[in-house]
């Protein structure tokens, strides 16, 4: 269409206009279902000067949560581009219009009546670009309408989830509004948490297979590249920090080939780490070689020493917990079954936390050892189900009263079980039970998703969170994990808003 421009070339056709005493406007935004709204909304700009322009924030830049942009950013402009009222649409090269405003230079910059409280917008994205306007000397306009959402008329009519999700998220919605859950989210930057437990780095190695060894009945591969990623304590560490006010960190490094400077610099700025050094033994590392093509996962190499500090160490971390847990909305115990948590600073963790949230995580290393039974009392516990069958001894049968029996056991005002694809449960001691599914679209990587759960829901978990709001927050955060390769990033405040935002409208 003969509209839709580059900014190049509409920044060359403003000057003629500009020539001519034409006063230009500007809208910008996403419009991925145009409505009425919309068209109301470009009507009353193009009524405030001579020429419409529009840009398009392109696809990759698109906030609005999982599976969105609905619509190509091609298809929205030529969309907008239909409309009469509309002069010209351009597909932004940035994340906001803040360098768009700098080349076009409009006289009018113009938002929708949902905007003009530029506080409320979470991004910050509002703000900026009203200092760029006053900047290039332009006016800051708003349309007066109704407001339409195009979140809501997406989830309506043209979801792309399960029908199974759609009805669960109706049901919920009757329940919960989006504002309880954004009060329970801002509340947790007023937390002051501990998160203690095991320091694990995970190093992928990326190889290609090409055969079998000629001598052995080996698989041959070759090697490409490899990350090496923070994981463990030290990725829910990351999590929390991104929610809570403050976060102390306790953990156990090695003495040798140690990688402090490295776990020092993947820790977020918000995190006072304590490390303690278990001699002659290395920071642990779980070497995971993977295929680069579908990214399966086709041998773990564990370099570690699980025997845990020394005596005099394991007393030093046992007297700074018992003088300072107090001092704690929150603890968090990631505990990994690799030696960081004693027994003696189980005692001291269930003994004088204020409030006490654990995972105790099965896995190659500990071989069936470690079970949530370890804690005799805990707060909060949030578990994979492979780990709860394997406390209770069966593969089969019906997690409820199995779940029922183990929160009764320690105490829990709430214990959440994860469930993978199908999704998590949880239950309380007063009776309540909730199954909350999976809203996950598109799995890169599971490794580090019961991490980021465990982490944010421990933060609405102390608040007395109801337990479907856990289940849902839970599963919000998962599926943003599973996403990611690795712990290659934390799971930020903004993106679960915006997902969250994007579920309940």
């Amino acid at each position: 269409m003969e509209k839709i421009k580059t900014i190049k070339e509409l920044a060359k056709l403003l000057k003629t206009f500009r020539s001519e005493d034409k006063k230009i406007v500007h809208c910008h935004g996403v419009f991925d279902l145009l409505h009425i709204g919309h068209i109301r909304y470009f009507e009353q700009a193009r009524n405030m000067g001579d020429i419409l322009i529009v840009t398009i924030t392109p696809d990759r830049y698109v906030d609005k949560g999982p599976h969105r942009p609905a619509f190509t950013e091609a298809l929205r402009a030529e969309a907008v581009a239909s409309l009469k009222c509309v002069d010209y649409v351009v597909i932004n090269q940035w994340p906001t219009a803040e360098e768009t405003l700098r080349i076009l230079r409009p006289d009018v910059y113009v938002k929708g009546a949902e905007f003009k409280n530029t506080g409320s917008d979470m991004t910050g994205k509002i703000a900026g670009e009203e200092c760029v306007v006053r900047e290039i000397g332009a006016t800051l306009a708003f349309t007066e309408d109704i407001v339409f959402s195009s979140s809501n008329l997406i989830n309506q009519y043209l979801s792309n989830l399960p029908n199974e999700i759609n009805q669960y998220l109706e049901f919920f919605r009757q329940r919960y509004t989006l504002q309880n859950i954004m009060d329970i989210i801002d509340k947790m930057a007023s937390l002051n948490v501990l998160v203690i437990g095991d320091t694990i780095l995970d190093e992928y190695q990326y190889c290609n297979a090409i055969g079998k060894s000629s001598k052995d009945p080996a698989l041959a591969v070759k090697y490409k590249f490899h990350d090496l990623f923070a994981g463990g304590v030290l990725a829910v560490a990351n999590h929390v920090a991104n929610f809570a006010n403050s976060v102390d960190l306790v953990t156990v490094i090695g003495e040798c080939e140690s990688h402090e400077e490295f776990i020092r610099s993947q820790l977020h700025p918000n995190i006072s780490p304590c490390f303690f050094v278990q001699p002659d033994a290395p920071t642990l590392i779980k070497r995971r070689f993977i295929d680069d093509y579908s990214f399966n996962k086709l041998l773990e190499v564990y370099v570690m020493d699980d025997s845990g500090l020394p005596v005099k160490k394991n007393l030093e971390v046992c007297n700074l917990l018992q003088k300072q847990l107090l001092e704690y909305d929150l603890v968090i115990a990631a505990d990994f079954g690799h030696g960081c948590i004693s027994e003696e600073m189980v005692r001291i963790l269930i003994d004088h936390s204020r409030f006490l949230a654990v995972n105790t995580q099965a896995n190659a290393g500990n071989r069936g050892f470690h079970t949530i039974t370890r804690y005799p009392h805990a707060d909060y516990v949030c578990i994979a189900e492979h780990e709860l069958r394997l406390e209770v001894r069966t593969l089969n049968g019906n997690l409820r009263p199995k779940m029922y029996d183990i929160s009764k056991k320690l105490g829990c005002s709430n214990f959440m079980v994860t469930q993978g694809k199908s999704g998590c449960a949880v239950c309380s001691g007063n009776g309540d039970f909730a199954v909350v599914p999976a809203f996950a679209q598109n799995v890169v990587d599971r490794v580090g998703s019961g991490d980021a759960c465990l982490s944010v829901t421990s933060l609405a978990a102390v608040q007395n969170a109801p337990n479907e709001v856990l289940g849902f927050l839970g599963n919000v955060v998962g599926s943003l994990a599973v996403e990611i390769l690795g712990n290659k990033k934390s799971i930020d405040k903004l993106s679960v808003q915006k997902y969250i935002t994007s579920l309940m409208k």
